[in-house]
Parts: structure tokens; sequence; C-alpha cells
């Protein structure tokens, strides 16, 4: 057990303290005094010696053996049973009339305070270890930009993304979205992404077939697809187009997004770096500077996943092509 940062005496000079006493004839008050403590201090550690022993010579804690205000059993049984019921934890403290800092202090030290601490669903991961085997696909709405917000002009008044403004103020109409479609290989991370104007089945279809295109380019024959349950991927026209690629395309669950994981990841990813990393006037600049970020995410950036590999050399180790 460490000492107290400002013990003066450690359990070795607890135990010369003792000896000096019992075996050389010491005064207590000399001993104290050479060792730089108080005499109480000195009979303390006497007194625990003549009680204990050795152990008695070792730091004790210093938790409290009683806690005058230590949440009832009742009342912790009562928080857990609502988080289980996966509410929040200003919602408990709200419905039992408990301070949030009590129901925080309960949660974090049954090991609850986080959602995916529950075990009602534990997190399958999983990893394709051919390129193509699983490629992930979704789609980010953005908000387009047609004259520049506030982050280039310096004036919240003036600009936005869906409804925009005249440089005097008055409102011209509404902007619109842009759509990105992204798709990335689960066992590579190797990224394919575009902005178009929609997202129908049929440009969901154009975009698979460009990228299938990209990733037979870098050697990889897109084998499975999985999408989220989005009206282009549920389409007729989709069907038929993963058919004729001799794609089997799944689904994810209903209102389960977590598992197409990657792609959403990927998404926040590319927002992050690419569509807020960066100050635009317009969206023609912003789609413009798509395909820059997207060659250095696949060329450079270390992905955290795959051993802080850049996508584009997990691909030429797995294909055995060390370029």
């Amino acid at each position: 057990m460490q000492c107290h940062a400002n013990a003066r005496l450690s359990p070795i000079g607890r135990r010369l303290l003792i000896d000096r006493v019992e075996q050389q004839g010491w005064r207590v008050t000399e001993a104290a005094e050479a060792f730089g403590i108080s005499e109480r201090t000195a009979r303390k550690w006497m007194a625990r010696w003549r009680a204990e022993g050795e152990l008695g010579l070792v730091d004790r804690s210093s938790r409290p053996h009683r806690v005058a205000n230590k949440t009832a059993t009742q009342t912790e049984e009562a928080i857990v049973a609502l988080r289980r019921l996966r509410m929040s934890s200003p919602q408990i403290a709200e419905v039992l009339g408990r301070p949030l800092s009590t129901v925080s202090a309960v949660l974090k030290r049954r090991g609850m305070n986080r959602l995916g601490r529950l075990g009602f669903e534990p997190a399958q991961r999983y990893e394709h270890e051919l390129p193509g085997a699983l490629i992930h696909t979704d789609i980010k709405k953005l908000g387009a930009i047609i004259v520049p917000g506030h982050r280039v002009t310096g004036n919240r008044k003036i600009g936005g993304r869906r409804t925009t403004y005249t440089p005097d103020g008055r409102r011209v109409g509404d902007a619109g979205w842009e759509f990105v479609h992204i798709a990335i290989d689960d066992a590579t991370r190797l990224a394919y992404a575009e902005v178009l104007p929609d997202e129908k089945a049929v440009t969901a279809v154009g975009f698979l077939r460009r990228a299938v295109g990209f990733y037979e380019r870098h050697g990889i024959h897109v084998q499975r697809l999985l999408t989220d349950n989005g009206s282009a991927y549920i389409s007729r026209v989709h069907a038929i187009a993963c058919r004729a690629l001799a794609i089997k395309h799944t689904r994810t669950r209903p209102r389960r997004p977590q598992t197409n994981g990657k792609a959403e990841r990927f998404i926040r990813t590319m927002l992050d770096g690419w569509a807020y990393g960066a100050i635009y006037a317009t969206s023609t600049q912003r789609t413009r500077a798509l395909d820059g970020w997207i060659h250095y995410y696949n060329h450079h950036r270390p992905h955290q996943a795959i051993g802080r590999q850049a996508p584009i050399t997990r691909l030429n180790n797995l294909l055995g092509t060390y370029s």
C-alpha cells in the first residue's frame, strides 16, 4: 500500500521507531524528535504495533466506517430498474425526486452509466476478410449553399443552408438539399462517394454502378451489398440492378442504423473532415473538394480500426500487391 503524500514515516521508519523505543530504550519523546514527528504520532504507532503487531504499521484506508447520507438500497434498485427501461439519468432523477448527481453516481457504480453497457444486446462486431465480400452504402442529406453563410461573411443575418438571403437581408427562397451517396468496403474501408441531386432509386442505382466500377478498378469484386431500408434501396429498380450486377442485397433491421455502423461512422468522419472541415462559399466549392478528401481518406489517413493503416495499404496487403 502506498504511503500518504504527507506521511513523515514509511512502514520501515515506523518499525525503526518501535525498535528504538522497545529494544534500545529510547524515550518516546526522544524518538519522536529524532524522526521529526509529534509525540502523539509516535504513541499512535506504538499503540498500533502493540495491538496488531506488524500489520499495525501499515497505512489504513481513509474510507469512513459509515456513510451518513448513503443512498438506500431500495432507492438504488429503483434507479437500476428504471435504467433497464432505458430511461436517461435526468428522467430517473425527475421520476424518483432524487438529485441528478445521486442517480449518476449510482449508475456509474453499477456500470450502467452508458446505455451500451446495459447488456440487452451485445455489440456484434464483425469484419470480412475478403475485399468486396461486403460493401456498405448509405445516403447523407446536406443543406445546399447558395449564398455564403455567416462562417464566410461574419454576419449571422445573411446566408444559410436551406433558406437564403440577399446581402441586404431579404429572403430569396429555399436553397434545397444535396445528397451524398457513399460506399465503403467492409474489409479494407476503401471508400467512394458522390454528391447527387436526389435520393431516388434511379439515382441510387447509377451510383451503385459507378461504385462497383470504382472497386473493380482496384481489383475488388463486389459480392454483397448492405443498406438501410430507405425508399431507394427497397425499390424494384434497385433489386433488378443488384441482380444484374450479381450482387446479393441485404438490408438492416428496421430502426437499427448501427447494423450498418461502418457506413454511419464513415459519414461522421466525412462530415467532420470534408463538409464541416473547411469554409465553403457555395455548394459547388464543397462538391469539388470531395474527391480530394476521399483520396486523402483512402491513401493517407490512418484508420484506427485497421491498425492505423490507410485503406489502400490494407487493400494491397490483403490482395498481396505490396506497392
